[in-house]
This record gives structure tokens, sequence and C-alpha cells, in this order.
């Protein structure tokens, strides 16, 4: 982004922005229905003020996006067996649930398609490290259906379209996961 050095006016900034922007979502559902405009005067910045910060609508979409990977992963570098997989999934849903609001607006947009794309990427990658090597061939089928499956109902749950909470479903995946694996 093109701020670097962030003071608490900045961040304050920031967050208008981004509350803004995802206000806009919900109601618009597309980020190409969005327009700089829409944002300052949801905001109620001037449009150099959203220039000074991000270049288009699009970095800030990037932003929550990168924000979200960032700190859903921040731990799965110590996925080394399959006991630190429940660590894994109550990081991820406690992030979500903290965020709920945010993510109820994003996700109800029709293009989350891009993130979902990239965190089933990195979920993936790292639960290579807890199954093991001999298992991954057999199991590959079985590996992405859980993770497209696991991503869509949280989709799902942040379009309000299934019944159940962050915390339902966090516990349903860990078992799941423990069963299959």
């Amino acid at each position: 982004m093109k701020v670097k050095m962030l003071n608490s006016s900045s961040l304050k900034t920031k967050d208008k922005i981004r509350s803004a922007f995802a206000s806009l979502v919900k109601e618009k559902k597309e980020f190409s229905k969005i327009t700089v405009t829409d944002i300052t005067k949801l905001a109620d910045i001037t449009r150099g003020t959203f220039y000074t910060h991000y270049d288009n609508i699009y970095d800030v979409a990037r932003e929550f996006q990168e924000e979200t990977l960032n700190i859903l992963t921040s731990n799965l570098n110590d996925l080394n067996n399959k006991n630190n997989i429940d660590l894994f999934f109550d990081t991820m849903f406690a992030y979500l649930k903290s965020h709920e609001d945010i993510y109820s607006m994003l996700l109800s947009s029709n293009d989350p398609l891009l993130f979902t794309g990239n965190l089933n990427k990195i979920i993936l990658n790292n639960l290579y490290q807890v199954i093991e090597p001999s298992k991954i061939k057999q199991k590959e089928l079985q590996i992405s259906i859980f993770i497209d499956g696991s991503t869509a109902l949280v989709i799902k749950h942040f379009r309000k379209e299934v019944p159940y909470t962050l915390d339902e479903i966090n516990t349903a995946i860990k078992q799941t996961f423990k069963k299959l694996f």
C-alpha cells in the first residue's frame, strides 16, 4: 500500500475506507460496481485522502485478502503433526469470528473466488505437512473435496445461507479432518 508509516490518524482513515468498501460490497455485490467516489462519500474523506492510502478499490480488496491470508496462515508453520490441526482451525475461526461483520459484507459479493482460491492453495500446501506422504496421492481427491467444501461452508455462513455458527463449522471441520486423515 502507499502509506508506509502508519500513525493513529492514518490507521483510522484506512479503517474508514475499509469499512466503507465492505459496506459497498454488501450493497452492490460486485467490486466493479464500486467507485472511489462511492467510498469517499461513505467514509466522509476526500479523493486525495483515499489516494494517499490506495491506488484503487482493488488495492483495498487486495489488502483485505493479504491481511486475512497472513493471519489465517500465521501458525501453519507449526503444523508438524495432526495434534496441531486444532490450533490451526481454532486460530482461523477465531479470526473470522472477530471480524464476522466485515466478512459477511465482503463474502456476500460475487467476487470472493480469487480470495478462496488463494486460501485453498495455502491450506492445501500446509495440510500436506500433516498427512503421511504415502497417503497423499491416494487421498488427493478427498483432500481437495475437504478443502473446497470447508471454504464453501464458511462463505455460505457469511452469506447467511446456512444456519450454522462459525463455532459449529469449526468443530465439524476439525472432526471431519481427523476422520479422513
